[in-house]
């Protein structure tokens, strides 16, 4: 008889300011965080600001056109140099004294430099280095420039998350969303890696794809997943993809990885999403998501979006719940939206962690990678499993 499964974290671990503030420092403040496209520095002086953990950053494109990042720190008094995406012309300047470097991260201008500090080495004083690398067409960066690369991070990867070719895709912007979840960074990330809800909290949802035959594991911290359509869905299918086909016929499935810390990426057929997952409180996690298709008109987009609300009619696609089942007309477990029901799962389970009365149970195997993934948390913060 196989060893009964159980959860590794207390609930102090999504409840607790003290365990968040911990995750900030070690994980997230440590690791290589995503910080957006390529395609968002596309030129010299366009910038962006990313906040990872406790670190803030530049990544910014030099004259050079060579992508350099720089924490986001004046070295006079530590104020951001940048809040938002933007161009700069040839430097860098902070806002509250007019300190100025240049896209090479060099301090160049110091107000009233002769009367105020003279013999100022201003050489010394050039932005702090950070490391950024890309990564399947996404940016990455780490608080330490000699981290090493983001193929080191992550691995063997590269090799099982699909046959798609992001770098070759472009972005639909009318599907990026940003929202939030009322619920802890980690509830949000296990439910994303839970195997067992599949087939259950989206019974109705994503039953095209056959969970009874998913293949799943861990390499390192990063989780991977993948799944085949089953064969009522992969029959005929070019004409059921909301989008024009993006891998070999031969090719079909759903690849769902989560890169740890909170990186997913959920690559099918017809596009290629990233799912970020980014932590602003104890119990509150911000989640942004873009997505990749094939490099068709604009036209082709607004033929192909006309065209996927018939989809779903066709292929039966509605909420677990309807009718006399649903709460009412806003009820999320009757609105055939997958995301709509994991949110509603991720901040019930949220609130019921405050209850005196609250106990985990067992772990399912479908949760193992669940029970992994807490170990790896754990780990992370020094912890035994």
């Amino acid at each position: 008889m196989s060893k009964r499964m159980y959860h590794h974290l207390p609930v102090e671990a999504y409840t607790s300011r003290d365990w968040f503030d911990r995750e900030q420092r070690e994980i997230f403040s440590k690791t290589w965080a995503y910080a957006g496209f390529m395609e968002d520095v596309p030129e010299p002086g366009h910038y962006i600001p990313v906040q990872a953990g406790l670190n803030s950053f530049i990544i910014v494109m030099g004259r050079d056109r060579r992508l350099r990042a720089f924490h986001n720190i004046c070295r006079h008094r530590g104020t951001q140099l940048i809040r938002a995406v933007g161009k700069a012309q040839k430097a860098l300047s902070c806002p509250y004294h007019d300190w100025t470097y240049d896209l090479e991260g060099n301090l160049i201008s110091v107000p009233e430099e002769g009367r105020e500090y003279a013999g100022l080495d201003k050489s010394c004083l050039g932005l702090k280095p950070a490391l950024v690398d890309i990564w399947k067409g996404l940016l990455f960066v780490n608080p330490d420039p000699k981290a090493g690369s983001i193929v080191d991070w992550f691995g063997d990867v590269d090799e099982r998350i699909g046959p798609h070719e992001p770098e070759s895709l472009v972005e639909y912007p009318d599907a990026r969303t940003s929202y939030e979840v009322a619920a802890n960074w980690k509830i949000v990330v296990e439910n994303y890696i839970d195997v067992y809800h599949l087939s259950h909290l989206h019974s109705n949802t994503l039953q095209m794809y056959d969970h009874a035959k998913a293949r799943y594991g861990f390499e390192g911290p990063h989780f991977l997943f993948w799944e085949p359509p089953v064969p009522e869905y992969a029959e005929n299918q070019g004409r059921k993809l909301t989008m024009p086909r993006v891998i070999p016929q031969d090719a079909n499935g759903a690849w769902v990885p989560m890169l740890f810390p909170g990186m997913g990426i959920a690559a099918f057929e017809d596009a290629w999403n990233t799912f970020v997952v980014t932590p602003l409180a104890p119990d509150l996690t911000r989640v942004e998501t873009r997505t990749r298709v094939a490099n068709v008109s604009g036209w082709e987009f607004a033929k192909q979006s006309m065209r996927s609300s018939a989809f779903w009619a066709r292929f039966g696609i509605r909420g677990k719940y309807s009718g006399a089942d649903a709460s009412g007309a806003d009820d999320p477990m009757a609105s055939g939206d997958f995301t709509a029901e994991d949110v509603f799962a991720c901040e019930q389970q949220q609130k019921s962690l405050q209850s005196p009365w609250f106990e985990v149970g067992p772990a399912s195997v479908g949760e193992g990678p669940v029970t992994s993934h807490q170990k790896v948390v754990l780990n992370w913060l020094g912890d035994a499993a």
